[in-house]
């Protein structure tokens, strides 16, 4: 009996590999020279991809696969992806949420704490001697009591939020609509910014949350203010938190993710009150293995007619077509 045929744009992790190379013939499109050229011939066979959000997923190339059905991706987000042209085709779409849901709410605390207790400058000022000559390192921020507000209540920004209260901190979001958390909604978003201390933003990124945290935010947020970033480069207004960060309107920036990857605008990565990470909130060995993992597990429900385990609601993404 032959195996499925699975495109496959982005390689996984080696267990995850091993697993789908015995289980289908995997079409590699991301060694191919011309990839457009390789989908042409290969994608007809195709009922399903496995990929990665940060590779295309093109109106072109739903086109060049008629029977695509699934769109497997191993990662959280996948703005990269023509959602309008799947959600036309009724491809169903699975991504990695609930694997990393973990790590990145680790990595968002990480970066606040390392942020408001200067955790690099102080580490700078013992290896470099200065703490002998200079004396005691300056006082910092507390944490503890502090304002937390959250953009994005998903599976992450819930896990972010656990970690915040357990530190005693007092927590609020902002959501698209409300959830059934135990955490005070705010409808505004500039609201939320001005009642808190720390603003951490974990939405989905593409076109629907471009540049949502604003310059006004930023100034609501305030010269006391830390932005947390654990999102998407895209959803900051990059050129506005320079110039609030520059100017003394926001207090600090604690970045996980860039406008421009991996070579950030060097105008931000130069400020003293930004602390960087190299878009590795999930960059743990355990939790890559799991969301890889995921895309086969996908994969094999699908092919069974069993429920994905993973669904994303496309509709929650795509705008409904205008009545006329």
């Amino acid at each position: 009996m032959s195996k499925p045929d699975v495109m496959m744009l982005y390689p996984m992790r080696p267990k995850a590999m091993e697993q789908l190379e015995a289980a289908y013939t995997l079409h590699r499109a991301d060694l191919a020279g011309d990839k457009a050229a390789f989908i042409a011939l290969h994608g007809p066979k195709c009922r399903t991809i496995a990929t990665n959000g940060h590779e295309p997923v093109t109106r072109e190339m739903i086109a060049a696969m008629p029977k695509l059905e699934l769109v497997a991706c191993s990662s959280a987000g996948f703005e990269s992806f023509d959602l309008v042209a799947m959600a036309e085709r009724g491809v169903k779409l699975t991504n990695t949420s609930s694997a990393l849901s973990d790590d990145v709410a680790d990595t968002a605390i990480m970066l606040m704490l390392a942020a408001r207790r200067s955790l690099v400058a102080a580490e700078a000022y013992v290896r470099s001697g200065d703490w002998a000559k200079k004396g005691m390192f300056p006082l910092q921020r507390t944490i503890s009591g502090k304002r937390l507000g959250i953009v994005g209540m998903g599976t992450i920004g819930q896990e972010i939020a656990r970690r915040a209260e357990a530190m005693r901190m007092h927590v609020s979001y902002w959501n698209r609509r409300p959830k059934d958390v135990p955490w005070q909604f705010q409808t505004d978003l500039l609201q939320l910014a001005s009642d808190s201390d720390v603003l951490v933003v974990i939405v989905a990124g593409g076109e629907g949350t471009r540049g949502l945290i604003s310059a006004e935010v930023m100034a609501a947020l305030g010269p006391q203010g830390l932005l947390v970033n654990v999102s998407r480069g895209s959803v900051v207004d990059e050129p506005a938190l320079i110039a609030a960060l520059t100017s003394g309107a926001l207090g600090q920036a604690a970045l996980d993710v860039f406008a421009s990857e991996p070579d950030p605008d060097p105008a931000l990565t130069a400020l003293p009150n930004v602390t960087l990470f190299p878009h590795h909130a999930s960059g743990t060995v355990e939790t890559r293995d799991a969301m890889a993992q995921l895309v086969v597990d996908n994969l094999a429900a699908f092919y069974a007619g069993q429920p994905l385990l993973t669904p994303v609601d496309l509709a929650a993404y795509v705008p409904a077509p205008a009545e006329g």
